[in-house]
């Protein structure tokens, strides 16, 4: 029923429990949750024994996604999004597939399209002087064993400490935030030396001569189309880096010390692209939460990362790193997939509960990845590694054993998969919070179901 429905019903009649429950798709306990939040207003009717509801209410509630789906375990929270849709081994960014969008646009002009709606052919994304500072000093003052991921999570607290602003959530103000948080964060980690293990860089890489690339000017942009752009990148540093050229080979110089190559830097774009959002996983409700709650733009993209380094989430891509490692030097998939299913483990980059067939993101980065000439012996691992287990098992490759190619092929560390799923999801946790700043505050909050000792107890 709509409220075009309800507001033709001449009584206005009141729904009952029940009735509310089904509209909202939930269990008659859940609605008395609501009305214990503040979310539902229920009243007793003379003479009656039982709470009553005002349909327009409930309908409102069940619109800014207060509704909750049974499922297996109980019930789930279902958030309305108008960011990412799943569907038939398909991903589509407001409606548009993402394979596409990684195919033709950069990561910045699909990231400023997800935002605004707006398709800026060209779009750069620069870091202000202040907050890179900030970001660096902190960044550098990290101990030389430091992960990316820490690197990370320190300089987007740096950055937020050096906004005075950052607390105004107007949607210009959060727009002109990620414009400048996210290239922030790249400028922050150091850079790999040249003929140095990737591994050993240290912190200090990231001080005066990052901050004279930066002052160089755009070396990398002057084509304006993207693969000009991108294959103007296939030059020694400091012109790989040039903190205000497009961000793949910004990037691509903190990745690893190997030069860029075109087709190697087309690889690296399509990954950010296609991992700028995926629906509402750990890190994005993370994110939303942290948004409901009315957190400023730095505090829900420090969220995002806090849920990202779980061994579950953002890690996922470095198993699978180091399995094709495996691969290469054993020669053979059969015996380390063999090692993995004897352990009782998943095997790294197979399989993904949201889609039944193919990744396709990973579909989209293997053909990619096909015109990268170093990349052939990680692509072969992987596609071993895929036939091996498809003897046994229905598992399809996910994009994590893709970026696992893309990071054997081009030295990268292990932990360089999960620094680009960082990179590129920051830009959907700042369409997400865009989208749950226009939704009622604090409404991200599921009811706890108490299984401890029924009071009253003693006094311990």
């Amino acid at each position: 029923m709509t409220d075009h429905d309800v507001a033709q019903d001449p009584d206005e009649r009141r729904l009952s429990t029940r009735e509310a429950a089904d509209r909202l798709g939930v269990k008659p306990e859940t609605v008395y949750a609501y009305v214990s939040r503040g979310q539902l207003t229920s009243r007793r009717e003379p003479g009656g024994r039982s709470s009553t509801f005002d349909p327009k209410e409930v309908d409102a509630l069940a619109r800014r996604g207060g509704r909750r789906e049974p499922s297996g375990a109980g019930s789930e929270l279902a958030v309305r999004t108008g960011i990412t849709l799943i569907d038939r081994d398909h991903c589509y960014f407001r409606g548009v597939d993402t394979s596409e969008l990684a195919a033709h646009h950069s990561y910045e002009e699909v990231a400023e399209w997800l935002w605004t709606g707006e398709m800026r052919r060209g779009i750069r994304f620069t870091a202000p002087h202040d907050a890179l500072t900030a970001a660096r000093r902190a960044v550098d003052a990290l101990p030389a064993h430091t992960g990316p991921m820490d690197r990370l999570q320190v300089a987007v607290i740096a950055a937020a400490a050096a906004d005075p602003l950052r607390f105004d959530l107007s949607e210009r103000a959060v727009l002109d935030t990620a414009r400048t948080l996210i290239p922030t964060l790249v400028a922050a980690l150091p850079r790999r030396a040249a003929g140095r293990p990737p591994t050993q860089a240290g912190a200090g890489e990231a001080g005066a001569g990052e901050a004279g690339a930066g002052r160089a000017g755009d070396e990398l942009g002057a084509g304006g189309r993207r693969a000009a752009e991108l294959g103007a990148a296939d030059k020694p540093a400091p012109e790989l880096g040039a903190e205000d050229g497009p961000l793949a080979p910004r990037l691509w110089s903190r990745l690893t010390s190997e030069p860029a190559d075109p087709p190697s830097l087309r690889v690296l774009d399509a990954a950010l692209v296609l991992l700028i959002d995926h629906d509402l996983a750990a890190s994005t409700l993370a994110v939303r939460v942290a948004a409901s709650a009315r957190a400023h733009p730095y505090a829900i993209v420090s969220a995002g990362f806090g849920a990202l380094d779980g061994a579950l989430h953002g890690a996922a891509s470095g198993l699978a790193h180091r399995m094709l490692l495996e691969v290469l030097d054993r020669g053979s998939a059969a015996a380390v997939v063999a090692d993995h299913l004897r352990a009782g483990r998943r095997v790294p980059g197979l399989g993904h509960p949201l889609y039944p067939g193919e990744d396709p993101r990973a579909r989209a980065l293997f053909a990619l990845l096909e015109d990268v000439p170093r990349a052939r012996p990680a692509l072969q691992a992987a596609r071993d590694v895929i036939t091996t287990t498809a003897r046994h098992k229905e598992w399809h490759a996910n994009v994590d054993l893709a970026l696992a190619v893309l990071t054997v092929a081009t030295g990268m560390p292990a932990e360089a998969g999960e620094t680009i799923f960082a990179v590129a999801r920051t830009a959907g946790w700042i369409a997400h919070a865009l989208e749950e700043y226009d939704e009622p505050p604090l409404r991200m909050r599921p009811s706890g179901q108490y299984s401890g000792p029924r009071p009253p107890q003693p006094l311990p």
